[in-house]
C-alpha cells in the first residue's frame, strides 16, 4: 500500500471519529440535564433542542483562542487598526447608500449618523467580516466546554434558540464570531433579542443582511442605554498626579462624579464643560512613555456599553467625525454652485 492511501484512510478515520465525538454531544448528561431544564421552564421543546444538539458539532480551536492571554495594547498601536482610510473611506460609502434610513434613525432615536456608521464599520467592516462560525456550533462549545464562563454562554445559546424559534430561523443555518456575536453591528443573542429591531417593516429582524435593520438596531441600543442627542463625547483634560488621580483611573468605566467634583480632585478640564455634567477620567498613551488625558462625557459611557473599553470607545467617537467630516465634504462638492 503506498503512503498517499495509508494517509487518506488515516484522513477518513479522523473524520468518522469526529463525527462520531459530535454525535455522542446530545447524549451527554450535561446537555441532557440542559434540554431537561429548558423543556421545564417551558421555553423551548425536547424535539426542538434534540434537533439541533443532535446536529452541533463542537469548535474546540474555540477555547483555544479564548484561552490565548490577551495584552492590551496601548492607545498608539490600536487606533491605527480603525481609524484608517480604509474605513473612513467605506464609512463615507456606506451613509452615502444609506441616507434615508440614517436620517430615519437620527429622528427616531437622536443617534447622530456617523456614530451608527462608526460603529458598524468597527465591528464588521460594514458586513464584510461578520464571521463564519455556525452559532450553534460556537455557542454550544463555549456553554459545555468552557467552565470559566459556561454559564454566560448557556444563557447565549437559550437567547440563540429563542430568537432563532422568535424569527422563525433555523438556528443551525446562523452564523457569527466564535465567540456568538452576529450580523453587520455582532449582537450577542441577548442583545438581539432585547434591542434589535425591524426598521424596514418587512416583519423580520434581520442584522445579517439588512443594512436597514441594522442600522436602526443599533440606534435603538445607543438610545436606550442614554445616549443624549447633540451632546458632546470627551473633551481633554489636564490632571494634577496623585492618589486622587490613581483612584479616578483605575474607576474608568463609571459615572461616578460631576465635572465640578473632578475639578475639586485636580483634574482640569480643556474645553468647555458644564459643571453638572457627569464624567469619567480616562488616560491613554499617545506615544511610548507618553499620556494624555480626557474626560468621558455620558455619550462616551454609552459607547463603553456597547463594547467595554476606552480604546474602543475612543476610536469610534473619532472615526465617527471623520466620516462624518468626509460625509459633508463629499456632499458640499456635489452641490452646484448657485
Amino acid at each position: 500500500m503506498s503512503f498517499l492511501p495509508k494517509m487518506l484512510l488515516s484522513l477518513l478515520a479522523l473524520c468518522a471519529a469526529l463525527a462520531r465525538a459530535d454525535a455522542a454531544f446530545l447524549a451527554r448528561p450535561d446537555v441532557q440535564r440542559y434540554i431537561d431544564e429548558q423543556v421545564a421552564a417551558g421555553a423551548l421543546t425536547r424535539p426542538e433542542l434534540e434537533a439541533v444538539f443532535a446536529n452541533v458539532e463542537l469548535k474546540p480551536n474555540i477555547i483555544n483562542i479564548m484561552d490565548r492571554p490577551s495584552t492590551a495594547r496601548p492607545w498608539y498601536q490600536f487606533r491605527p487598526n480603525f481609524y484608517s482610510e480604509r474605513l473612513m473611506g467605506e464609512g463615507v460609502a456606506f451613509w452615502q447608500a444609506n441616507e434615508d434610513a440614517l436620517r430615519r434613525a437620527e429622528q427616531q432615536y437622536h443617534v447622530a449618523p456617523e456614530m451608527i456608521v462608526a460603529i458598524i464599520g468597527i465591528e464588521t467592516r460594514y458586513g464584510g467580516n461578520t464571521g463564519s462560525f455556525r452559532l450553534a456550533d460556537a455557542l454550544s462549545t463555549l456553554a459545555f466546554d468552557y467552565p470559566r464562563r459556561a454559564a454566560f454562554f448557556r444563557d447565549e445559546l437559550t437567547e440563540l434558540l429563542l430568537l432563532a424559534r422568535s424569527e422563525n430561523i433555523n438556528a443551525l443555518s446562523l452564523k457569527g464570531s466564535y465567540a456568538g456575536a452576529m450580523g453587520l453591528p455582532q449582537f450577542m443573542p441577548s442583545s438581539f433579542r432585547k434591542w434589535a429591531v425591524d426598521f424596514d417593516g418587512d416583519g423580520h429582524r434581520d442584522i445579517w443582511s439588512n443594512r436597514v435593520d441594522a442600522i436602526g438596531s443599533v440606534g435603538n441600543y445607543f438610545q436606550l442605554h442614554g445616549w443624549l442627542g447633540g451632546d458632546d463625547v470627551v473633551v481633554p483634560a489636564e490632571v494634577a498626579p496623585g492618589e486622587a488621580l490613581d483612584k479616578l483611573l483605575a474607576d474608568k468605566f463609571n459615572l461616578h462624579y460631576s465635572v465640578a467634583e473632578l475639578r475639586a480632585m485636580g483634574v482640569s478640564p480643556l474645553a468647555p464643560v458644564r459643571d453638572d455634567a457627569k464624567a469619567v477620567l480616562f488616560a491613554l498613551e499617545v506615544a511610548p512613555g507618553e499620556m494624555r488625558y480626557w474626560l468621558g462625557l455620558n455619550n462616551f459611557y454609552t459607547i463603553t456599553r456597547y463594547n467595554k473599553s476606552t480604546l474602543y470607545a475612543m476610536v469610534a467617537h473619532e472615526l465617527a467625525q471623520e466620516i462624518r467630516n468626509r460625509y459633508l465634504a463629499a456632499r458640499f462638492a456635489a452641490t452646484p454652485a448657485p
